[in-house]
């Protein structure tokens, strides 16, 4: 829990040590301090975007999602390779996916179904997925994720908003629920993670939380007199500009806001939906008020947020666990996607949804697709890239690319461009003070895409 209560002798006007002042200067938002997130150096442009900056939402499915009952529907494979669902057609001309994405086949034009996604390791986590990167031979402090890299490479886009907010909740498996590590970018680029520390509630400020904040006037009442008495101290002239901000942070109702839905309107945050706040037994929760929260957070100056979705680990039931999720995913994504559109942030906000590793082509006996890392899928959107397209195909059993295969550092050279990153220039120090590339450098946006 993150609060600011001290029991030190030498208080304030309102109970409060000058000590426990000094440590919101070094609050820790999920792995990263305040006054950290706001050195990060900023470099924007934003004469080319709507929101003032570009930013990436991306939606990971822990365990691996059945890519032969999603994207690629192989309807003329035999019975234990095809499975139960049927394809249908999309607003797209020769697109097909599963009949249980009626909304995003009716949307397909909006979207980009990549089928051939290859070199994935295997591992039940989302390094691959977050860094784009393999987790073997990962230099000293480990290859950052992409929104730690936005941060790192660009800066923040408000200084009341951090630049990495994870959404993702603490999982019994934790890997599942990882928001992306900072890596050897340091604890200062950081996720925000305030749904893996119990919930935002546990954020408070001499008793008022993270709920509150958005009521300005009720905490620059709680602090008023307090801050009197730093200023008459000095104490406040001996903080850096960035505890300064840190502060101002706390006292800004920006980010409280972007997590306050009932600023929406009722029938959007119907549209969007609920889902539900019960973790999928060791994985992440099901909750679609995430997906509205996202766009919300990079509306505020987010440029990266992460969501975790549902468990998919699926080596049993699959056909049923899939009546239950893809209608859930399909109004989720379906929702953001075109309030992207709505709203004009459609070539602001890259949006992608992906797992680990994809299925085995063959259904086992329990009437589940086992771990397949040889090929994976994604759907992507926004950002201002081509969609309406299918990239990439796999065999007549969905078990190998066999058009077009597609890396996951290629993906990621993609998403930086579409946030104006070039990927053949653009470094990022490790912890030796060597300059290192965001992918390897053989690896380029994908011309399908940009």
């Amino acid at each position: 829990m993150l609060s600011i209560y001290s029991r030190n002798k030498g208080k304030f006007c309102d109970g409060m040590s000058r000590r426990g002042f000094l440590r919101v200067g070094g609050l820790s938002l999920g792995g990263a301090s305040l006054p950290q997130i706001l050195s990060a150096e900023t470099s924007l442009d934003s004469s080319k975007s709507g929101l003032g900056h570009k930013a990436v939402i991306m939606i990971f499915l822990a365990g691996g999602p059945p890519h032969q009952d999603m994207w690629d529907i192989k309807r003329d494979a035999p019975t234990n390779i095809r499975g139960e669902f049927n394809a249908i057609k999309t607003n797209v001309s020769g697109i097909e996916i599963c009949e249980l994405f009626p909304k995003i086949a009716r949307m397909a034009d909006k979207f980009a179904f990549i089928r051939s996604i290859v070199g994935a390791q295997g591992g039940h986590d989302a390094q691959q997925c977050l860094t784009g990167r393999s987790p073997r031979n990962a230099p000293a402090g480990g290859w950052p994720s992409i929104g730690s890299v936005m941060s790192s490479v660009q800066g923040s886009a408000s200084t009341a908003v951090p630049a990495f907010v994870g959404l993702s909740p603490k999982c019994g498996h934790d890997q599942w629920g990882d928001p992306g590590q900072s890596g050897f970018c340091g604890p200062s680029h950081s996720a925000f993670t305030p749904n893996r520390g119990g919930g935002a509630s546990d954020v408070e400020l001499k008793g008022i939380s993270l709920e509150r904040l958005g009521d300005r006037q009720s905490l620059l009442k709680s602090v008023d007199c307090f801050r009197r008495d730093v200023d008459a101290s000095g104490v406040m002239g001996s903080l850096d500009d960035f505890n300064n901000q840190a502060y101002g942070v706390l006292t800004s109702s920006k980010l409280a806001e972007a997590f306050d839905l009932s600023k929406e309107d009722p029938k959007l945050v119907e549209r969007y939906g609920k889902g539900t706040e019960k973790l999928t037994a060791d994985g992440p929760w099901k909750r679609l008020d995430q997906f509205l929260m996202a766009r919300r957070l990079v509306e505020a100056g987010a440029r990266c947020v992460t969501i975790g979705f549902s468990r998919w680990d699926w080596h049993g039931s699959n056909f049923k666990r899939a009546k239950e999720d893809f209608p859930l995913l399909d109004q989720g994504v379906t929702s953001l996607v075109q309030d992207l559109h709505d709203r004009g942030l459609d070539k602001d906000v890259s949006v992608i949804v992906w797992g680990e590793f994809g299925r085995t082509p063959v259904i086992n006996k329990n009437a589940g697709r086992d771990h397949w890392p040889k090929v994976s899928n994604a759907l992507i959107a926004g950002g201002g890239m081509r969609t309406g397209q299918i990239i990439g195909s796999t065999t007549r059993d969905g078990g190998e690319a066999d058009d077009r295969p597609v890396t996951f550092q290629e993906v990621f050279a993609t998403l930086y461009h579409s946030v104006g990153i070039d990927v053949s220039s653009a470094t990022v120090n490790d912890l030796n003070g060597r300059p290192r590339y965001l992918v390897d450098q053989r690896y380029k946006p994908m011309l399908e895409l940009v």
